[in-house]
């Protein structure tokens, strides 16, 4: 099953046309023809069976015929992580986390950040496509880059939690801490970790210490980690 995605779709449509991109992909990689069915998502949890009616390299048109809602989760995934100093790393971290399932992604810059800049029309690329490999019709939210301490003035609902590797202070098992059925926060630092400053500046807004094994991970590798983690706790609900 292949899935596309059109944030242009609602559940009133009948009728829909692809831009020049994803028509060529349809009609001459995938060599659909008129009549044939393919589905497509809007990346807010609905799933649409549709049938080519104009088999056009240029315009690929289909008629909507069914329409279905994907059941979403019962918690919610935010990752607040530090880009990374190579971009192919922190667009392996997206890809991943969204197959696993993540809801909503902020790039934070922090005081040992090596990277201040990114791409978010790539990284959105790189949602997309994770999106529809996974067959999900959910597609996750990316927010613009933030300061740290930008995002700790932020007021977001259920818990928070900074994983960090500073030794001698007391943190707490990721899967410890997780409240089943909830929205749960996780920062995640660059590659040379928060400064003592950022970590006071998290407890302070009552951010939960946490620790994701015995030994130190990379950016990318933590916020999958985090993502899974999260998730797993959450099969238990």
């Amino acid at each position: 099953m292949n899935l596309f995605y059109s944030p242009d779709l609602n559940e009133e449509k009948k009728r829909f046309t692809f831009d020049k991109e994803e028509s060529r992909h349809i009609i001459r990689v995938l060599r659909k023809t008129e009549g044939d069915h393919i589905y497509l998502t809007n990346g807010k949890g609905w799933i649409f069976k549709a049938e080519i009616t104009v088999a056009d390299i240029r315009h690929c048109t289909v008629l909507l015929t069914e329409k279905r809602r994907q059941e979403g989760r019962n918690y919610y995934i935010h990752l607040a992580v530090a880009p990374t100093k190579m971009n192919d790393r922190y667009e392996w971290f997206l890809e991943k986390a969204t197959e696993i399932g993540v809801d909503e992604i902020t790039p934070v810059i922090c005081d040992h950040s090596e990277r201040t800049v990114v791409k978010p029309e790539r990284l959105e690329k790189i949602l997309q496509s994770a999106m529809k490999q996974s067959l999900s019709a959910f597609m996750p939210r990316l927010n613009p880059v933030v300061s740290l301490e930008s995002f700790l003035q932020q007021q977001t609902p259920g818990q928070h939690c900074i994983a960090h590797c500073e030794e001698g202070k007391e943190r707490h098992l990721l899967k410890e801490k997780i409240v089943p059925g909830t929205e749960t926060t996780i920062l995640i630092g660059p590659e040379g970790d928060f400064s003592v400053r950022e970590i006071g500046m998290a407890l302070d807004k009552g951010y939960i210490p946490v620790s994701l094994g015995n030994t130190r991970l990379r950016t990318e590798t933590a916020a999958v980690v985090a993502c899974h983690t999260v998730a797993l706790m959450n099969l238990t609900t």
